[in-house]
């Protein structure tokens, strides 16, 4: 009796006990507690990520120089985007080296992968591989546009020396400042050596995470390892693939770095190295023309998505095929 009293005395006007309103009380202390220390992240996203959003949106409907002050003019900007050769030209261009850096990159991945996750000659040091393919994706791209300058210079340059000695090429080739093509498929090539490391590393945890009792099915029963790669691996391995198809293309179609800077700055020859971004980054902070320049921006947005949607369509289509 005295412990049904005791209990009855530790209950509120409600008639819950005392002891869980006070834990209830304490644990949404905590959440706001929790939510208080979410803030700092949420205001630096909303004023460095959503805010720039939808002030280049803003801006992308006015003539603005930068400074001053700001007309609207409405769609004139999207208009003349459409209308500008300059732009399109300078979007082939990117597609052109985005091309070569994309079939080096995947070719050298899957290659690779076919080579380490062979059943008959498993490789050893898979570890070491790895780090070493993945180390040009942490270099700087300033680093690497100064080294491959310096290797590729026509005159001075180790590259064509190699070449020389070797009896490859009679006389140097100006493999920066020659042909337009020549220096697109440069840039495509060291772009490929940059990001390779990284598509091989996907596409070997892919690899990895497949049963692999479907392998020693498949070897057991007389397959080949082209048989095992098209029927077993390349299935299974799609969604890796169309991961790192579309972030090769979301940063292909933004290529700036790499061309800027191993042009000069100026995108010569023949503004062959001239990319989209790079046309864009000269609209805005060397012509002054920041509402062109954010139409641009977004023009080349809806590019981007409309590819990645290709993308999504046709790798959909294949797995239902």
């Amino acid at each position: 009796m005295a412990k049904e009293a005791s209990a009855e005395k530790k209950k509120n006007k409600a008639g819950k006990p005392v002891v869980a309103v006070a834990k209830k009380g304490n644990l949404q202390k905590r959440e706001r507690y929790g939510a208080l220390f979410c803030l700092p992240f949420i205001i630096t996203f909303l004023v460095f990520n959503i805010y720039p959003v939808f002030r280049t949106l803003q801006m992308s409907f006015m003539n603005y120089k930068g400074f001053g002050k700001e007309t609207f003019v409405g769609l004139a900007n999207y208009v003349r985007a459409i209308k500008d050769q300059l732009f399109r030209d300078a979007f082939v261009n990117t597609l052109k080296m985005w091309g070569v850096n994309i079939v080096l990159q995947l070719g050298l991945a899957l290659l690779l992968t076919i080579i380490f996750n062979d059943m008959k000659y498993r490789m050893r040091g898979l570890s070491i591989f790895r780090a070493l393919f993945y180390l040009p994706n942490l270099i700087a791209c300033t680093s690497v546009a100064f080294l491959f300058k310096t290797l590729l210079d026509w005159k001075y340059g180790s590259f064509n020396q190699l070449l020389m000695k070797l009896g490859i090429i009679g006389t140097q080739v100006n493999w920066l400042t020659g042909e337009g093509l020549t220096a697109q498929m440069v840039v495509g090539v060291v772009g490929a050596w940059m990001w390779f490391g990284n598509s091989f590393i996907m596409l070997m945890a892919g690899v990895q995470g497949i049963d692999k009792s479907y392998f020693e099915a498949a070897t057991i029963d007389g397959a080949g390892r082209w048989q095992i790669f098209g029927k077993i691996t390349m299935p299974l391995l799609r969604p890796i693939m169309l991961y790192v198809a579309v972030t090769s293309l979301i940063g292909g179609l933004q290529l700036f770095d790499l061309p800027y800077l191993m042009s000069g700055t100026t995108g010569q020859p023949g503004r062959s190295l001239y990319t989209a971004v790079f046309y864009l980054y000269t609209t805005a902070f060397k012509n002054n023309q920041m509402g062109y320049a954010a139409a641009l921006a977004f023009v080349l947005f809806l590019i981007i998505a409309i590819f990645c949607g290709l993308a999504f369509k046709l790798m959909n289509k294949k797995e239902v095929d």
